[in-house]
């Protein structure tokens, strides 16, 4: 791994239960890139995220994420692991009995934060970061779902992650907010960090060029270096 790489995958093979999914998997991502991950359903791109968030275990090949690596970490490590990365999903995920504002609290006090200035403070930071200033009181079913899927990312960006890993992010959202929300992470990996974003959604990919890597029949191909 160079200085700058922050995910590096080596001949890696990713089994679900004993079922292969993926093959000689071979990839590694810079700070401040952005990669799509691109296939049909089923063909892998959610599996290898749950590989690099510690969700799938890795027992063939080597790869590191952030530091950590991914073959040897051990499972009390998997919590600090996902400190160091952002994760977004399509369903959003949002605790729907809590505030806006009290789902990011859960997730600071969840992660060790104790000081409630500090939190307060970082609350209002990424709220601010995806537009959402005014509407930290509001309940998850009283926000739009571009608005919803922006708490998300909010929610991702509280421990200041290293990697942002988003799985369908636009996947149901209308296209004008898929756009914003597209701006939103091309603003996050132009601060530094990497994202890494599973979708099928090719007009988007079009829209909003970057690498690409494909996967097909159970193997990955990178299609575009920068």
């Amino acid at each position: 791994m160079t200085p700058e790489t922050i995910i590096s995958l080596e001949n890696v093979s990713i089994f679900q239960k004993k079922n292969l999914i993926l093959n000689n998997v071979n990839l590694n991502v810079d700070k401040g890139e952005f990669v799509y991950l691109i296939g049909k359903t089923g063909s892998g791109k959610s599996s290898l995220l749950r590989v690099l968030y510690g969700d799938i275990k890795l027992t063939q090949g080597e790869g590191a994420v952030a530091g950590y690596n991914l073959r040897k970490i051990k499972n009390k490590e998997i919590p600090f692991l996902r400190r160091k990365l952002g994760i977004v999903f399509q369903d959003f995920q949002l605790l729907t009995d809590r505030s806006a504002y009290e789902n990011l609290e859960f997730v600071l006090k969840a992660t060790g934060w104790e000081n409630s200035l500090k939190m307060a403070d970082r609350i209002s930071e990424v709220l601010a970061k995806v537009g959402l200033s005014t509407k930290g009181f509001k309940m998850p079913h009283e926000l739009s779902g571009g608005e919803q899927q922006r708490l998300a990312i909010a929610r991702a960006l509280l421990n200041d992650p290293d990697v942002m890993l988003a799985d369908e992010p636009s996947g149901n959202l209308d296209p004008e907010t898929s756009n914003e929300i597209m701006n939103l992470f091309f603003d996050i990996s132009k601060s530094g960090r990497a994202v890494v974003m599973a979708t099928h959604n090719y007009s988007l990919i079009e829209k909003f060029p970057a690498r690409i890597v494909k996967f097909d029949q159970g193997k990955v191909f990178d299609q575009s270096q920068n």
